[in-house]
């Protein structure tokens, strides 16, 4: 079950709504614990018992760290040990393929296996569960006692397929106590409908554009269409995955939760150290925490911080996905990231901001075909016909008619991509009163009718981080 079908929107969440409202107190908890393992079971019903055993496993865990805090050797013991499970049950269902078939290309017998389907959200919600158990740990959160607010925590379904990552001390007193409101529930149904249109009405739109152009043969791909369709899987990305953040944060407001933000206008970023800034900023803020300060961070040697942020984003890549194609985007991100630490920034710095803009996304838009490239020589060979190697000339038909054609989308996606848009519709409509009221309910009841005409009449809706 995904977010932007007629089965949520009209079936699954107007219930689990409805009975959230009129069940008080602490049965609000259990609705929403019942309502997020059925939304789970929906589109995985095998693996609700694989998150059954990862609520268990680690509530026990939690509370043995906690009970052996006093004796730091046996708390860091089950800390090992509760790390390691929880990776080991991540690498078996996400890399066990990647590693097999890498030793099968190297050895001289084949490993035979049967490849599993990866269980939706596994990279997301296991990363909320390290966070809470390093926490518990480093007594940065007191250990949580009772089990269905563990077991919300773990499995609450607005974030749990693709974030964002909600770390357990951001919402450790919502569990027990949150507010909701009827303009609490406003704000939050504005973001989830926001979120609905990025994700229905412009990322599966301009997906269709990359699709085409991805289903070429390579030797029939001009350099501006190559372009097109690194630009139109650049627009995609990031209007389904904010999409996708801005309807679960709506979600959250509209059953009482703060979630924190997951982006903020990445592509005006003027240096790719502030594209990761503003990028999938719970992922970055947990690696930062878990790994990059544990290791060190920058407090140390040159050659020591070089290898801290190449760990991470080692470790990113791999994340992502277990191909080398993702193994190679995180090593890119980061020697960029080293280069503008030590060599560019004095130069960055001094270069109208504009230019700053044209170098992050280029280097942006690279980085995203060894993300949508099926392997690494493919995605090596697109770049290529982007500067025209091996390509069927500079400009042709094709690349003339997907840029026309969808001229109006360009603009609009070029446009929303940037805050300018959502500032002069606040300023427009005024900053309170009844005019504001009105005029939201008119414009997003507009936007949620033209959302529903597309999911009627369309089937392309995929939604792109669900195989991460």
């Amino acid at each position: 079950m995904v977010f932007s079908s007629i089965v949520f929107l009209f079936t699954f969440l107007p219930i689990v709504l409805i009975l959230y409202y009129i069940i008080p107190g602490r049965g609000k908890n259990i609705v929403l614990l019942l309502g997020s393992l059925l939304f789970y079971a929906w589109g995985e019903p095998v693996y609700i018992f694989l998150m059954i055993f990862s609520i268990f496993f680690n509530y026990i865990s939690g509370l043995d760290i906690a009970r052996n805090l006093k004796n730091r050797r046996a708390a860091k013991r089950s800390l090992v040990f509760n790390i390691v499970v929880n990776l080991a049950v991540l690498g078996f269902f996400k890399y066990e393929g990647f590693v097999l078939d890498s030793l099968n290309s190297v050895l001289p017998v084949k490993i035979s296996y049967h490849e599993l389907p990866l269980p939706i959200g596994i990279s997301f919600y296991t990363f909320q569960i390290l966070s809470y158990i390093i926490d518990v740990y480093r007594k940065n959160v007191k250990v949580q006692n009772n089990f269905l607010d563990f077991a919300l925590y773990v499995s609450m379904f607005p974030q749990l397929i693709a974030g964002p990552i909600v770390k357990y001390a951001d919402i450790e007193k919502q569990l027990h106590f949150r507010r909701e409101s009827w303009s609490k529930f406003g704000d939050g149904a504005m973001s989830f409908i926001r979120g609905l249109a990025k994700k229905v009405l412009l990322a599966n739109t301009i997906g269709m554009v990359f699709t085409e152009v991805s289903s070429m043969a390579s030797g029939e791909v001009s350099v501006l269409t190559a372009w097109l369709g690194c630009a139109a899987y650049t627009f995609q990305i990031y209007f389904d995955f904010s999409g996708y953040s801005d309807m679960a944060v709506g979600l959250g407001k509209m059953f009482g939760f703060e979630f924190p933000r997951n982006f903020n206008y990445p592509y005006i970023s003027k240096s790719i150290t502030e594209f990761w800034r503003r990028w999938h900023i719970s992922l970055s803020t947990w690696f930062r925490e878990y790994v990059y300060i544990p290791l060190g961070g920058n407090r140390v040697s040159t050659w020591k911080h070089i290898r801290n942020l190449l760990v991470v984003w080692l470790l990113t890549g791999l994340w992502h996905g277990a191909a080398w194609n993702f193994v190679a985007w995180g090593i890119y991100y980061g020697i960029i990231l080293i280069v503008e630490k030590y060599l560019l920034t004095p130069v960055l710095e001094k270069m109208p901001g504009i230019i700053r803009r044209i170098y992050s996304l280029l280097i942006i838009m690279i980085g995203w075909v060894l993300f949508f490239s099926p392997s690494l020589g493919s995605a090596l060979k697109y770049v290529g016909t982007m500067f025209g190697a091996g390509a069927h000339g500079i400009v042709d038909r094709e690349g003339i008619y997907l840029l026309m054609t969808n001229l109006a989308l360009w603009i609009i996606l070029i446009l929303g991509s940037t805050p300018g848009v959502h500032k002069r519709y606040e300023k427009f409509i005024g900053r309170k009163g009844q005019k504001k009221i009105a005029a939201n309910c008119v414009v997003y009841a507009v936007i949620f009718i033209l959302c529903i005409a597309y999911l009627v009449t369309e089937t392309y809706n995929p939604f792109l981080y669900f195989r991460f």
